[in-house]
């Protein structure tokens, strides 16, 4: 892949309260290439999952560090990259099935990885169990 156009890198910590923020700050810096509503719309959402994925089910709630990175290339293209280091993912195809959650208290549908897939050009999730998840993500705006 071509080198980004601009780029930017947040490091946050895995808190419920920092999702907003998030969405708020990457929303933000799309803006700069002109998106559509909806466009910023799925974007906003597409974070969203990602990052409660990683406050919800990567660290358990118990906190850890949430890097985002964030590039914009020719072409109008956005690419995003959610990573954690938290317990990772031992089968990433089975997590990426609709309704399939590890959350035995039913408070979880199940449904992040396809809502970031439906909302984006592009979803590619790489995981080690240990280690920690990586989303990566791209929309393709119109």
């Amino acid at each position: 892949m071509k080198k980004a156009t601009n780029e930017i890198k947040l490091k946050l910590p895995a808190l419920s309260i920092n999702e907003g923020a998030c969405r708020a700050m990457i929303a933000a810096f799309c803006a700069q290439v002109d998106p559509n509503i909806e466009e910023l719309a799925d974007i906003k959402c597409a974070v969203s999952e990602a990052v409660t994925n990683c406050i919800v089910h990567a660290y358990g709630g118990r906190g850890g560090i949430i890097y985002i990175t964030v590039g914009i290339y020719e072409g109008r293209l956005i690419r995003i990259e959610i990573r954690d280091r938290g317990c990772g993912i031992a089968d990433v195809k089975e997590a990426m099935q609709p309704l399939f959650t590890t959350d035995s208290t039913g408070e979880r549908s199940g449904m992040g990885f396809s809502v970031m897939e439906s909302f984006m050009s592009g979803l590619r999730v790489h995981s080690t169990v240990g280690r920690g998840t990586r989303v990566s993500m791209w929309k393709q705006l119109s």
